[in-house]
């Protein structure tokens, strides 16, 4: 029988990215929230996410959804750490079909998204999943996805500790089918809070959900789940 060793297990702090919300009646000019940069607060926020790391772990590598609040979140972590922020596409938010905001005016555009947002929450809590959302992506897709990025970042970086910077729909979805949850969607993932999961070849374990310490005390750091 093969023994796991400890020192072959990967450590991954899996992170959602910081606020990208604008304040009510800011003019927005991205046409889609992927094209959303983080808020004042979520550059504050992110900061203190790069700290808090920085200031009790050495960090092998950084990864990020594509979106540019993950990139944003992920951008102060990787210079702390003297890294290049690396892309995986698997680890963006659940995927929907009706994404654009371009035919909205600016001056709307962070209110549509909050107003999705506020109704994605809503179903996900009252549902533990977002299927009643017409168009949205399949949460077995996410589900399977999300496990073969953290699968295959454990493989690359073998005994080390790695960040990965994604969302709060995915992030649920992967601990769900960790955990073996039939609800995709079971807590509330703070802006800006780690995750962090052990990769070994015996399988995955939960260390810990939802740590949000670094912006604790902060009052203008702290904001609900968005």
């Amino acid at each position: 029988m093969t023994q796991t060793r400890l020192e072959d297990a990967t450590t991954i702090y899996l992170a959602r990215h910081a606020d990208a919300i604008p304040e009510l009646g800011e003019h927005v000019d991205a046409e889609g929230y992927e094209a959303f940069g983080l808020s004042v607060r979520g550059v504050a926020q992110a900061a203190a996410l790069a700290r808090r790391l920085l200031a009790h772990r050495t960090i092998a590598a950084v990864y990020s959804s594509p979106a540019r609040r993950a990139r944003e979140t992920a951008q102060p972590i990787g210079a702390a750490f003297g890294l290049e922020v690396q892309m995986d596409e698997r680890l963006h938010e659940v995927g929907r079909e009706d994404g654009s905001l371009a035919a909205l005016p600016v001056a709307e555009r962070g209110a549509a998204v909050r107003d999705y947002l506020s109704r994605f929450a809503r179903i996900a809590w009252r549902d533990g999943t977002w299927t009643a959302l017409e168009g949205t992506e399949p949460p077995r897709s996410v589900r399977e996805r999300m496990r073969e990025s953290v699968l295959e970042i454990a493989l690359r970086h073998r005994g080390q500790r790695v960040v990965a910077v994604s969302h709060a729909g995915a992030i649920n979805a992967f601990f769900a089918a960790l955990l073996g949850l039939s609800r995709d969607f079971f807590f509330p993932t703070g802006n800006a809070a780690l995750s962090v999961v052990r990769v070994t070849d015996a399988g995955m374990l939960l260390v810990r959900l939802n740590d949000t310490a670094h912006l604790e005390g902060h009052p203008t750091l702290e904001r609900g789940a968005r």
